[in-house]
């Protein structure tokens, strides 16, 4: 139809806009704070342009649901403003027609936001990341692990000092197994001063081991030259352990998530994070809900009612966010209601104002 083509037209003209104005903001920002640790470290233009690449995805993540809701906002506020509005309605175009090429628009952009954000972005950080510890100096560029603690089955834990992943040994590692979860009784406990992972047999060696068993009261005490240990965490699992949670894509994630579970970890708000991650694309299309009506009408305060507007919009719907994302944190509910509470209350509030304005 030739009227949705017109209005999706202007409707991504000033969505671009709006992206590359936001993304060259929070870019020209993070720059005027960054430069002097680049130029302080000798990091050359080539270096500087590769970080701000990389960084452009995150800013992407971040700015396209704005972006969206600017989109909306203007374009529909300029043709409501020049009347247009009122002609398409009074040539039978209802509100409810209006709205149909923003949804579908945006139900493209959420799904292509969700694989953007899960996927792209996570790599684009790895680099970026990668850039920080070498020429900013931010982290200590190193791989090593330091006073690891996990529960490697419910009834064992396993403990060491320090663990260099490149040699793939490690010292001062300590095992210890309980006889039950209700009522854990220490049974046994094996400390060595070294250990490695051997790559050949896929399991740890350790050396210089003493084990303790305490059987009837008495502790049995042997020694080893090296003892082989068949524990549940790997090498590999051990490396991403190490890892930040924004290098990993959502698949990562799940999988960190439910390793740091194993291990005895409190990981109910990382999950609860992690369901929010696959619900933020989709506030492009709730906004939508709340901004083709808005813009609909004809009202005084011209483009500073509309800037007004999208940032009241967007607050609104970061400060549901975290305002629900804690309210469930504290509750038994399944962390997926945490990660989506602020889009399902949106789209509730969105459809009701739908319908209860004027076509």
């Amino acid at each position: 139809m030739i009227i949705y083509r017109y209005l999706i037209r202007q409707y991504l003209q000033i969505l671009f806009f709006s992206l590359v104005a936001l993304i060259t903001v929070f870019i020209i920002v993070n720059m005027i704070e960054n430069l002097d640790e680049f130029l302080d470290n000798n990091a050359t233009r080539e270096i500087i342009i590769r970080y701000y690449w990389n960084f452009i995805p995150e800013v992407i993540r971040l700015v396209t649901p704005i972006s969206v809701l600017i989109g909306v906002l203007f374009s529909l506020g300029r043709l409501s403003s020049l009347n247009e509005i009122t002609a398409l309605k009074s040539g039978g175009l209802s509100l409810y027609q209006l709205i149909v090429p923003y949804i579908i628009l945006n139900i493209i952009f959420s799904v292509g936001l969700l694989y953007f954000n899960g996927w792209v972005v996570p790599k684009a950080n790895e680099h970026r990341f990668a850039i920080e510890r070498k020429y900013l100096k931010k982290e200590v560029e190193t791989r090593s692990v330091y006073n690891f603690f996990f529960r490697d089955e419910p009834t064992r834990n396993v403990s060491f000092q320090y663990y260099d992943p490149d040699e793939l040994r490690g010292q001062y590692i300590f095992i210890e197994e309980f006889n039950s979860v209700s009522n854990p009784r220490i049974v046994k406990r094996v400390e060595a001063k070294n250990f490695r992972w051997d790559v050949k047999l896929n399991t740890w060696v350790l050396y210089y081991v003493l084990e303790r068993d305490f059987v009837g009261g008495n502790a049995k005490l042997v020694s080893y030259d090296s003892l082989r240990v068949d524990l549940r965490i790997k090498h590999n699992q051990l490396m991403k352990l190490q890892r930040k949670i924004e290098e990993m894509n959502f698949d990562e994630v799940r999988e960190y998530l439910s390793l740091l579970s194993q291990g005895g970890k409190d990981v109910r708000r990382q999950m609860i994070k992690y369901y929010a991650g696959y619900a933020f694309p989709f506030s492009c299309l709730i906004l939508v809900l709340f901004a083709v009506p808005f813009a609909s009408i004809k009202r005084r305060g011209g483009i500073a009612l509309q800037i007004a507007s999208a940032m009241a919009f967007s607050f609104l719907y970061l400060f549901f966010t975290e305002i629900g994302q804690i309210l469930v944190y504290t509750t038994t509910l399944h962390p997926a209601i945490g990660g989506w509470i602020a889009n399902i209350i949106f789209a509730i509030f969105g459809i009701a104002v739908l319908l209860r304005t004027r076509t």
